[in-house]
Formats: structure tokens, C-alpha cells, sequence
């Protein structure tokens, strides 16, 4: 397989300021996160090569797009890039098999139809291929879009506010397409936006920009067990997310167990659930720590873990308490005076109390 490895390095100080420095492999999913007017449509367009910043190195693979030191620069249609926009920018003239087409200038003529119909079938548009852009939905529009993309064979898979144009059950729906998608095409897949629930849903990777400089990145498990990431704590509060999968469900208990890094853990039951692989985000102000196995309580889930670093808050009462559970971190919010009645300290065993209900679960694969 060849390599696709995609690696990023823009600098410039103006117009747009910009200092991010980041890769992503095959299959990762790479959420680029940050309020708005941070850089994160900039970055994809360098990326794309519709902008050409001060300082940059894009290399897809053994493949240079960008080297501004060398004076490389390939033109948008020289990079094998699938762009999807916020606003479709689809052809409105044309039918979603037409627009799909024009991707396929590649191929040979007698290809393009065949190749176009498989890709709507893909996103999952088979009665809507000869539907104009104002004939369908926005989720049509927006897997149209995606079909397009896909139809240039690209080695990186770039997606721009995806879902900022749909409603919530067409959010999931296409959330699910893509992370199908992505678990297929073994390609680099860089996800913009301001939501970060698109971001626990899909990414494996975050980067956090900030006025166009990257503040922190890393695997998406890492970055949100940290608390010193500023704008992560205030845009989503402070929480740890991880990858389980459901091992068994007790439909008489109405509960599901869940197997991850550092244990297991108990969460009220769904049905389809058994056997799926799911993401979990456990916020910081659910988990209760207590020094020794905990008598007379309701609820299921005691994980017992070492501290690895306290964080006294310096503008109020609180303290960050962070946790090693088996391979996995939690977050435990809790004030300065429980942490003296404890007695906490680095490296000391203590339990971390979650209640079921409190536990977020997203169903990131169908059992």
C-alpha cells in the first residue's frame, strides 16, 4: 500500500495568522477544532492548495503539494484532495449522478456513469440520482457532496462544517456514513468544526487552534484528559473520552457493560447495543472520588485508579484531580476542601465513583 501519510506545516504572521504544525495517517480522522474565525477553513484551503500561506509543507505520502522553501506549489487539481464544503457548492443545473460526473474527468468517458452510480449508492442516494440540488434535502445534498469528493480517488479526504447545514437526525445519519466510510477507504480524513460532539462522534486526533496557532494536539483520549487545554474546558467542559465496546447486555438489569482500557463499566442499556463498538465521555463533575471501596451506594461503577496530577484551579475553589485507570485517564472535578479531607495526593490509589446515567455512549460502529 503506498504511503498517504499526511503531514502539515503552515507559518505566516499576516493577513491571516497562522502557526500549525500536525499529521495524520491512513484511516485517522483529524478533527481540527476552534471558535470561529480561528483558521480552520484557512488551514484546509492550504491544504487543498486554494491558499497559498507564507511558510507551508504539505506532503501527502512521498508526494510534496507545498514546499514554499523549494518553490513547490501544485495547483488544486495536481493534488488528489476530495473537498467537501458547508455549502455544497454543488452544480444546480445538473442531477446529483451529473454532478458526481464532472469529478470523474479522470476516468475514461465509458467509466464515469457506472462509477458515479456506485458512489450514490455508497452515500446511500439510489432513487435520488437523477434529482436536481433543489429537488433534495440538505442531507442529500450533503452525501452528493460527499460522493463527489470520494469520485476523485482522493488520498486525503478534507471535510469543511459538514453538518452545520442540517438538523440533528440528519447530523447522526451522515456522522454514521462517514465514520463507515473512513473505516474503508484508508485514507487521511481532516474534519473542520465548531461542534464538539462531531468531534467525539468521529475523530481519533484533535488539533485546537486558536487565532490560527495550534495550541494542543493529539490523540483524541490524550487531549481530552487534559485540563490545561483552555478553550477546550470552556467551549465543552472538562471530560474524558475513550473507545469501549459492549460485551453484554442485561436486559432484565436494563444495563450494558462496557470493556475499555481500564476496566469495565456499566451504562443503562439501548437496544442494539450488544457487541457494538462504542465511544464514552464521562465528564469531570460526574466522577466522585473516594480513598477505599465505597459500602451502601446505587450505584454500579467503582474504578479503581492512581492519581497522576492535581490542578489547583487559581481563580476559584476547585481542583482537577486526574486518574489512571488501566490504560485509560478520568477527570474528577472536585473542591479544595475534599482534597484536604482526603488527603489526596500524586501516585495514590484511590476509587473513581461514576453513576450509569451520567455516562455518555455513542455508538460509533452497528454490532
Amino acid at each position: 500500500m503506498p504511503d498517504r501519510r499526511l503531514s502539515v506545516v503552515l507559518r505566516q504572521a499576516a493577513p491571516i495568522p497562522l502557526d500549525v504544525e500536525f499529521s495524520c495517517e491512513p484511516g485517522q480522522v483529524m478533527a481540527i477544532f476552534g471558535p470561529s474565525g480561528s483558521g480552520k477553513t484557512t488551514i484546509l484551503r492550504a491544504i487543498a492548495g486554494l491558499y497559498r500561506p507564507e511558510q507551508a509543507q504539505v506532503r501527502s505520502g512521498g508526494e510534496s503539494w507545498t514546499d514554499t522553501s523549494a518553490g513547490v506549489f501544485l495547483p488544486p487539481h495536481a493534488r488528489t484532495v476530495g473537498l467537501v464544503f458547508q455549502e455544497y457548492a454543488l452544480f444546480p443545473h445538473l442531477s446529483a449522478l451529473g454532478n458526481v460526473m464532472t469529478a470523474l474527468g479522470h476516468r475514461p468517458r465509458a467509466e464515469r456513469r457506472h462509477r458515479a452510480e456506485s458512489l450514490l449508492r455508497l452515500v446511500h442516494l439510489t432513487k435520488r440520482m437523477s434529482s436536481r440540488p433543489h429537488e433534495l434535502s440538505g442531507g442529500e445534498r450533503q452525501r452528493v457532496a460527499l460522493a463527489r469528493a470520494l469520485a476523485r480517488e482522493p488520498a486525503v479526504l478534507l471535510l469543511d462544517e459538514p453538518f452545520a447545514a442540517v438538523d440533528k437526525a440528519v447530523r447522526r445519519r451522515l456522522q454514521d456514513e462517514i465514520d463507515s466510510l473512513r473505516r474503508t477507504l484508508e485514507i487521511p480524513l481532516i474534519l473542520v468544526t465548531h461542534d464538539f460532539d462531531d468531534a467525539v462522534r468521529l475523530a481519533t486526533h484533535v488539533l485546537v487552534v486558536e487565532h490560527g496557532r495550534g495550541v494542543a494536539s493529539g490523540p483524541m483520549s490524550v487531549l481530552t484528559s487534559r485540563p490545561d487545554v483552555a478553550f477546550l474546558r470552556e467551549a465543552v467542559g472538562l471530560g474524558s473520552v475513550f473507545d469501549a465496546v459492549v460485551t453484554r447486555v442485561d436486559a432484565e438489569r436494563g444495563l450494558a457493560a462496557l470493556s475499555f482500557g481500564g476496566g469495565e463499566l456499566f451504562v443503562p442499556a439501548r437496544a442494539g447495543m450488544a457487541g457494538a463498538s462504542v465511544r464514552v465521555r464521562i465528564p469531570a463533575r460526574e466522577v466522585i472520588l473516594a480513598v477505599g471501596p465505597p459500602q451502601g451506594l446505587s450505584l454500579h461503577n467503582v474504578l479503581v485508579g492512581s492519581i497522576s496530577a492535581i490542578q489547583v484551579e487559581p481563580t476559584s475553589d476547585l481542583v482537577i484531580v486526574r486518574i489512571q485507570v488501566g490504560d485509560e485517564f478520568l477527570l474528577s472535578e472536585v473542591t479544595r476542601d475534599a482534597v484536604a479531607r482526603l488527603q489526596l495526593a500524586v501516585h495514590q490509589r484511590v476509587c473513581a465513583l461514576v453513576k450509569s446515567v451520567s455516562i455518555e455512549v455513542q455508538q460509533t460502529s452497528r454490532a
